[in-house]
C-alpha cells in the first residue's frame, strides 16, 4: 500500500478523447443492466468498446503510461477480462517508450491445471504495481487483483480505471489507503464527464 502519494496529472486531452471515442463506439449504453458486482443499473459502459479499438486502446495507454510512470511502477496488473487489453497496451506502449513496464493478468481463480496459478506474467517478488481496470463501480474485481498482487509479495502503489462509476468502489479504495485515479467519471444517471484533472495538463 502506498500512503506517499504523487499527485497524479491526468492528460485532459487524451481523457476527452478517451471520451469521444467511448461515445463513437456506442461503449455507453441505456437500459436495465446487471452488473458483475451485484448491483443494477441504468446504463452500462462497455470498456472494451473502448479498449480494443485500435484509436481506443492507443489513447487509454497513452493516457494511462505516464500515471504508471510517475509511481515508478514495474509492472501494470489487472483483473480478467476487463483489464486484459488495457495491460497488453500499456505493456506494448512501455517497450516502444523505451522504458518497458511488464504486464500481469489476474484470473478469477487459480488454473486449475498446469502452475495452477492465480497471477499470470513475469511476477517479481517486491515489485511496485499498479492495479487496472476498464470500470470502478463496487470495486470487487479491483479488490481481487490488489489482494492477489499483494499476497504475490508485490506492492500496489496506484489503482486506476478509465470510468469511476461512483457506486462506492473508489472511495472505498481510497479509504484503504490506496492512490485511486479515473479518466472519466459518471453520475447516477450514466452522464459521463471527464474525471477531475490536475490544471495546466495538457
Amino acid at each position: 500500500m502506498n500512503m506517499g502519494f504523487t499527485v497524479a496529472v491526468v492528460s485532459k486531452p487524451d481523457a476527452d478523447m478517451i471520451l469521444e471515442i467511448a461515445k463513437h463506439t456506442g461503449a455507453l449504453k441505456f437500459g436495465e443492466f446487471e452488473l458483475s458486482s451485484g448491483g443494477r443499473s441504468t446504463y452500462y459502459f462497455d470498456g472494451r468498446l473502448v479498449t480494443l479499438n485500435p484509436k481506443g486502446a492507443y489513447y487509454v495507454a497513452k493516457a494511462f503510461l505516464p500515471l504508471l510512470r510517475d509511481v515508478k511502477a514495474d509492472a501494470v496488473a489487472g483483473p480478467t477480462v476487463g483489464a486484459d487489453p488495457i495491460v497488453a497496451s500499456v505493456v506494448l506502449m512501455s517497450y516502444i517508450d523505451g522504458q518497458p513496464i511488464s504486464g500481469l493478468i489476474v484470473r478469477s481463480e487459480a488454473k486449475g491445471h498446469g502452475a495452477k496459478r492465480l497471477i499470470e506474467g513475469p511476477m517479481i517478488e517486491g515489485a511496485r504495481v499498479v492495479v487496472v481496470d476498464d470500470s470502478c463501480s463496487t470495486g470487487t474485481s479491483l479488490f481481487h487483483a490488489i489482494t492477489a498482487v499483494e499476497a504475490a509479495g508485490c506492492r500496489v502503489t496506484r489503482v486506476m480505471c478509465i470510468l469511476d462509476r461512483h457506486m462506492g468502489g473508489s472511495d472505498e479504495i481510497k479509504r484503504r489507503g490506496y492512490d485511486f485515479v479515473s479518466l472519466l467519471e459518471a453520475d447516477c444517471a450514466g452522464h459521463i464527464t471527464l474525471a477531475n484533472y490536475q490544471s495546466g495538463s495538457d
